[in-house]
């Protein structure tokens, strides 16, 4: 009796182990890709690349935003519904880098690997709570914003009043740009930084703060903005005060929209970074670590800048 019972408590937990993730028939395991927003071209880019690498491998791929990079709770919310439905792996780039730590515990404690991509996750938090990743899959955001920095002091002929347009303060993607391009302007101490706000990654905003520099520092000769969005707000308030050309404007993420205005010159240059390669590799690893494969922890996309010069060879 005792024999069968062990027997049967085996089968139970192999049974288990198979389904996790699958059908009861043994489909396709469930890999779910949370995103900060679907909203956000670089995002839809994103998803593409991860739904590629998805069909090749025969995966399926349950995708998943808020509505708003800000709705962090909700983002918390849906990480929390897939490791309640038991999907095999996650991959997600957290809106909070300290708020998905909670998620990540919970999904350490279902067994369920998690893969973070394009924004770390607060080292000292995940220590803290002893959780645990799988991967990081990101470009250097540091590196970038240093490259930004670089570009914009040597085209301002090392002098010059700055703006930046911050991302989500306490954001780790944001926060490395951010001190990335500060390093970099240090080089150069006749290069002012005359104001430094949030325009929380959305283009509406990027267009009213950048308007409020434009009236509180109408000298202003050039814009740093942590993304694409903002930067293209950013041009729009150029635009309606009348100051096409006469600021330069760089922007990071090299979105379509971005490239193009890199090209017609109201955009002197954006920073790349490949969101589609961050998402099928996001997909390709978690894949990998389902079959039982080790995979590097952290898998670094390249960065590049995108200037007239090379817009239509990218």
């Amino acid at each position: 009796m005792k024999k069968l019972l062990i027997m049967m408590l085996l089968i139970l937990i192999a049974l288990i182990g198979c389904q996790r993730g699958g059908d009861r028939a043994g489909g396709p395991p469930k890999i779910a890709f949370v995103m900060k927003t679907a909203n956000n071209p670089f995002f839809i880019e994103m998803q593409k690349g991860a739904e590629q690498a998805a069909q090749r491998l025969g995966v399926n791929l349950i995708v998943q935003a808020a509505d708003r990079e800000v709705d962090v709770e909700k983002q918390m919310q849906i990480v929390e519904n897939l490791i309640q439905a038991k999907v095999a792996a996650l991959c997600v780039t957290p809106s909070g880098s300290r708020e998905i730590v909670p998620a990540i515990d919970k999904a350490n404690r279902a067994g369920i690997p998690v893969v973070i991509v394009d924004t770390r996750v607060d080292e000292k938090a995940l220590s803290e709570s002893h959780g645990k990743i799988a991967a990081f899959i990101g470009s250097d955001n540091y590196e970038g914003g240093k490259v930004a920095g670089e570009f914009l002091a040597k085209r301002l002929g090392g002098k010059g009043k700055v703006a930046v347009l911050e991302g989500i303060p306490g954001h780790e993607t944001g926060d490395s740009r951010l001190r990335g391009f500060r390093e970099a302007i240090k080089a150069t101490p006749e290069i002012q930084i005359v104001a430094s706000q949030t325009a929380n990654w959305e283009r509406d905003q990027g267009f009213n703060v950048f308007q409020n520099i434009l009236q509180s520092h109408p000298d202003v000769q050039a814009v740093f903005a942590c993304s694409d969005l903002m930067a293209l707000g950013a041009v729009e308030a150029i635009a309606a005060a009348k100051k096409t050309g006469q600021i330069v404007v760089v922007g990071f993420d090299a979105l379509a929209e971005a490239r193009k205005a890199v090209e017609q010159g109201t955009m002197e240059a954006t920073v790349a970074q490949s969101p589609a390669t961050m998402g099928e590799l996001a997909v390709e690893n978690a894949y990998r670590l389902l079959k039982g494969e080790q995979i590097k922890p952290e898998i670094t996309v390249p960065i590049k800048l995108i200037t007239k010069e090379n817009v239509t060879s990218q």
